[in-house]
Order: structure tokens, then C-alpha cells, then sequence
């Protein structure tokens, strides 16, 4: 397989012979991967994967900030220790 190189297989081929399908990707060659012949996912070099656009940095920068501060349930908030604690 050359290095430009875009191949398309079935979800089922690949869970059969994966390593054969990643040496292809380490080769240089994409592979897409199809479900009922609809491709759904792409398999390529970790080197050609784009950097995240600014608006995907800026979710995960909310996400994150949103994440260590928690959310709130409506009830009464226990520190870890009190969780844990057994009488």
C-alpha cells in the first residue's frame, strides 16, 4: 500500500484483524472504518491528528473548571471523611 494510500473496511474486519490494519496506519495509509458501508470512524498516524481548534480548548477549559468545582445536588454536602465514617 502506497502512502496516500485510504482503505476502507467493515467494524467487523477490523475487530478481526486490527494489528494488520495499524501497521497499514504506520505505514502512512488511513484507514476508515465502515458500519453497514457508512464510514464512522478513521484510523490514522498519531503525527497527522490536528491540533484542537481554540473553541474545543475553550470547552475543555470550562469543563475542567466545571468538574473541580463540582455540582451542586441540592443536598446536604459532606466532606470525604464524613462519607466514609462508620460508627
Amino acid at each position: 500500500m502506497g502512502a496516500s494510500m485510504q482503505l476502507r473496511i467493515s467494524v467487523r474486519e477490523v475487530n478481526q484483524h486490527l494489528s494488520r490494519y495499524l501497521a497499514y496506519v504506520e505505514q502512512g495509509d488511513e484507514v476508515v472504518i465502515t458500519r453497514r458501508g457508512a464510514p464512522v470512524a478513521r484510523l490514522v498516524e498519531l503525527s497527522e491528528r490536528s491540533d484542537p481548534t481554540p473553541e474545543k480548548t475553550a470547552a475543555r477549559e470550562r469543563l475542567r473548571t466545571r468538574l473541580t468545582k463540582g455540582y451542586g445536588l441540592g443536598g446536604i454536602r459532606m466532606a470525604r471523611d464524613e462519607i466514609h465514617e462508620r460508627d
